[in-house]
């Protein structure tokens, strides 16, 4: 199958099936040829609704929790986007289709490295990818929108602050075997709008805080 075929098969029985409708987030799964983003021995998994394996024990989101970040966020093209997780760079090239600006976090070097060379035979050598710790900080900056592409076993309202008024954050709270997907809006310089989107499973944020765990 051809990958143009295999894309719009992707989109038709999977993404579409999640309810990702928005139309602008299906165009960008169009154009954005997801198989240059998965490495060489998993091409055949491109387009398949599976999480695929990356180095470091990460893995690429699955198309339909690709899809459902992106209609959850929609950025808009005068829009800035920080994204905590790199990967391989699939979703922060679907990011940077649509919005202004995008700065991207990573903190394994080599994905960094992966995910810039990715983007940049894309000629989307104006993304920044910055190996770093998001639990670090950033300088103090402020987002349209804030995704979080790993997951948080306890919400971190650190990401929240990184938001401008009116602004967005994609954020999976939990652990498994059950974690919940939720959209985030500031609304006023102290006051958030939370609302919970799906349940799903996804990788850790690395370094991110743990649940206090019994012991006998």
């Amino acid at each position: 199958m051809q990958a143009a075929d295999a894309r719009e098969q992707m989109i038709e029985q999977q993404v579409r099936a999640w309810d990702v409708l928005d139309a602008r987030v299906l165009e960008v799964l169009r154009r954005v040829p997801r198989e240059l983003f998965v490495p060489e021995p998993q091409r055949y998994r491109a387009y398949a609704d599976v999480e695929v394996p990356l180095a470091r024990g990460q893995h690429m989101l699955r198309p339909s929790v690709a899809g459902r970040l992106l209609q959850a966020v929609l950025p808009r093209q005068a829009e800035r986007v920080l994204e905590v997780g790199a990967g391989s760079g699939f979703i922060t090239a679907c990011l940077r289709s649509m919005a202004g600006k995008v700065r991207s976090l990573e903190i394994f070097p080599d994905l960094a490295e992966t995910a810039y060379r990715n983007l940049a035979t894309l000629g989307m050598r104006d993304v920044e990818v910055v190996e770093a710790d998001a639990l670090q900080g950033d300088s103090g900056t402020q987002y349209d929108v804030v995704a979080v592409t790993a997951s948080l076993p306890l919400y971190d309202a650190r990401f929240e602050q990184m938001l401008t008024i009116g602004g967005r954050l994609f954020v999976v709270i939990g652990e498994p075997p059950v974690m919940e997907a939720r959209l985030v809006q500031r609304t006023a310089e102290s006051a958030f709008a939370t609302q919970s989107l799906f349940e799903t499973v996804i990788d850790p944020l690395v370094n991110a805080a743990q649940p206090p765990r019994f012991t006998f």
